[in-house]
Parts: C-alpha cells; sequence; structure tokens
C-alpha cells in the first residue's frame, strides 16, 4: 500500500509485514514518514534529548531549501513538518517590517 511521507514527499510502500506490526500493536493510523525521514527525525529527538540531559547549551544548524527559491540554508532550529522555510533574502522579502523594526 503506497503512501506520501509527510516529511519528504516520496512514496513509500506500507509492507504487509509494517501493517501486521501496525494491527498487533492495535495502532490505527498509519506511518506518517517513510524510513529514511523516521530515522532522521529519531536521530533529531536523540540530539535534542543528549542536549538538554548534558546541560550544555549547544547551538544548531538544520540544513533546508528555501521554499521560495529553492536555494540551500541553514537555520537554528528543526522546522515544524508542512511548515515553509525561507533563506534571509526571501524572508526579508515576505517580511519587510523586520527591516523597520516594527
Amino acid at each position: 500500500m503506497p503512501i506520501l511521507c509527510g516529511d519528504c514527499g516520496q512514496s513509500f510502500v506500507w509492507s504487509v509485514g509494517e501493517q501486521a506490526f501496525f494491527r498487533d500493536k492495535k495502532l490505527q493510523n498509519p506511518p506518517k514518514r517513510c524510513k529514511e525521514c523516521k530515522q532522521a527525525k529519531n536521530e533529531r529527538l536523540a540530539a535534542i534529548a543528549a542536549a538538554q540531559a548534558s546541560g550544555v547549551r549547544q547551538r544548531i544548524e538544520v540544513a533546508v531549501s528555501c521554499a521560495k527559491c529553492g536555494e540551500t540554508t541553514t537555520v537554528p532550529f528543526y522546522p515544524s513538518q508542512g511548515r515553509p522555510v525561507f533563506c534571509r533574502s526571501c524572508y526579508l522579502e515576505l517580511n519587510p517590517s523586520v527591516l523597520n523594526g516594527k
């Protein structure tokens, strides 16, 4: 059963074995992420947990593609699923009040 990944938008197959696992665990919703995106999410969560446990505030930089121009840039946060992220120039173009300090 093919499903679209909520993070990368690629189609992935929800195998019969995985469906049986979900049924056995009484999970009612199908998966939202492909295996690669699920692994990346788990790694992000583990990194956040490790940083919180260490008590040291670490600055993160996450590589993203701008939702408007497609340029690769970095942001200091993990983007929320389904929300657009913009490079600095596109963000300032869309939010000119940031330049005016308003």
